[in-house]
């Protein structure tokens, strides 16, 4: 009988005990929390490649880390959001001055998005055609760029005091918003026959 609890599951638990950590660790005053809490997000973002190689490579899969890991990496980018909407308003972009605005309506697009397709993906499931809203090439781009947007703009200051990460990551995040509404449109598409066929 497989064991429920292996080392990709823990890295799975470990990507969200990570969570309170970061809103934590990012709410501190001064320079370096801020910083140390990208550091965090990123280093708990690449355990999500981590725990999938590994559990593929040591045959380590499982129901539970199937549905554990994807609701780990959308509480990640859930609170992280939050966090940065609240920072949002101290931090000014000279290409994007009112950029909290477009922060507001990512955030709820993301979201919004991971509510969707979470139901859709339960109500496929219902219908034993779950299969048609398996995860795309464009929802792990999407995703990648999610994780790498998000932790740049939770890192704050300019690398160097040159490289303007925190527009870096306002622009990836941008990106991330519209291959969010793409992929939800794509999941909509492949699962309508079936949601329309009463």
């Amino acid at each position: 009988m497989q064991k429920r609890f292996n080392i990709a599951l823990a890295l799975t638990w470990m990507r969200i005990a990570a969570i309170p950590l970061v809103v934590v660790v990012f709410m501190l005053p001064g320079y370096w929390p801020k910083p140390i809490a990208a550091l965090i997000f990123t280093i708990a973002g690449l355990t999500d490649w981590l725990d999938g190689y590994l559990a593929r490579k040591l045959n380590m899969t499982s129901k539970f880390g199937a549905f554990l890991d994807p609701v780990a990496d959308k509480l990640m980018v859930a609170a992280a959001l939050v966090l940065i909407l609240w920072a949002a308003p101290k931090h000014h972009l000279i290409f994007f001055p009112r950029h909290d605005i477009a922060l507001v309506i990512c955030a709820v697009i993301i979201i919004g998005r991971e509510i969707v397709i979470s139901a859709l993906r339960e109500w496929m499931a219902e219908l034993g055609e779950r299969h048609h809203v398996a995860v795309s090439g464009i929802a792990k781009i999407k995703t990648i760029l999610q994780l790498v947007g998000v932790g740049a703009m939770l890192f704050t200051y300019p690398f160097f005091g040159i490289i303007p990460v925190y527009g870096i990551g306002f622009m990836l995040v941008l990106a991330a918003a519209v291959l969010t509404i793409w992929s939800m449109l794509v999941y909509l598409k492949a699962a309508w026959p079936h949601l329309n066929n009463d």
